[in-house]
């Protein structure tokens, strides 16, 4: 075989050989983005991990940092994450999901109404299903001078006598959320349903990226991005 000829062929396999990654780098960002919230979702887990009789409502309780597993497609457990919309190079409108399953915290709660929450998430452990998303999420977090996010319940919540028979409801949590060393007054929408020794609660709220001084990240495949997002989570309490 001529040289020219080997060199026609070496450029053949190699044009091949980054095809090939393209079509499998797509393919695995194409995949569905993993469902939002549900309370149903959390009220199942909850039941699976019943150990105990049904506990009382006043007192402490601590997220359960046990039960379940944690994947990004599919969290069992106590997580908490965000939800941005983006348009991809050659995919389109793709939403994209980090969750991090490093969540603690508690809640009280005293003469039917909680009267405290305290939430901490370690957000350097957030994870989405791209490696090269994931280092700019950080960078635009600001996590190695900020690693964590907290929220602190600013009013009591009153909580019906359904809750302790089993039933869910429906609450707006107003509160203070820290993200990147910057605090800002928040409402989320939550809901919550006793199921024997666990508390399942769910809940997102809307955030606006410039509020915390969150640059929208930048990669390669990412043409554009919300400049807003969901942040949300499914936590388990147990009495502490």
């Amino acid at each position: 075989m001529s040289p020219r000829r080997r060199t026609v062929v070496t450029v053949v396999v190699l044009l091949a050989i980054v095809a090939a990654a393209a079509i499998v780098g797509v393919w695995r960002v194409l995949g569905d983005a993993p469902e939002e919230v549900s309370l149903a979702e959390a009220v199942e887990v909850a039941e699976q991990a019943q150990e105990d009789a049904a506990a009382e409502l006043d007192g402490t309780w601590a997220v359960d940092a046990e039960t379940g597993e944690f994947t990004l497609d599919d969290a069992t457990g106590s997580f908490a994450g965000f939800r941005v919309d983006e348009e991809l190079a050659r995919i389109g409108a793709f939403t994209a999901v980090g969750r991090t399953g490093d969540v603690s915290g508690t809640l009280v709660i005293a003469e039917e109404s909680v009267t405290s929450v305290e939430i901490e998430v370690d957000l350097t452990t957030l994870r989405t299903d791209d490696s090269r998303r994931d280092g700019a999420v950080q960078r635009a977090l600001g996590t190695s001078q900020h690693p964590t996010a907290t929220f602190s319940l600013a009013e009591e919540l009153h909580i019906d006598g359904a809750v302790e028979l089993g039933g869910s409801i429906s609450l707006m949590a107003s509160g203070d959320l820290t993200v990147n060393g910057i605090t800002q007054p928040v409402t989320i929408d939550i809901e919550a349903q006793l199921v024997g020794s666990v508390i399942a609660v769910v809940g997102s709220v809307e955030i606006t990226f410039a509020d915390f001084d969150v640059t929208v990240p930048q990669v390669p495949i990412v043409l554009s991005a919300e400049d807003h997002g969901i942040m949300e989570f499914q936590l388990l309490f147990r009495r502490s």
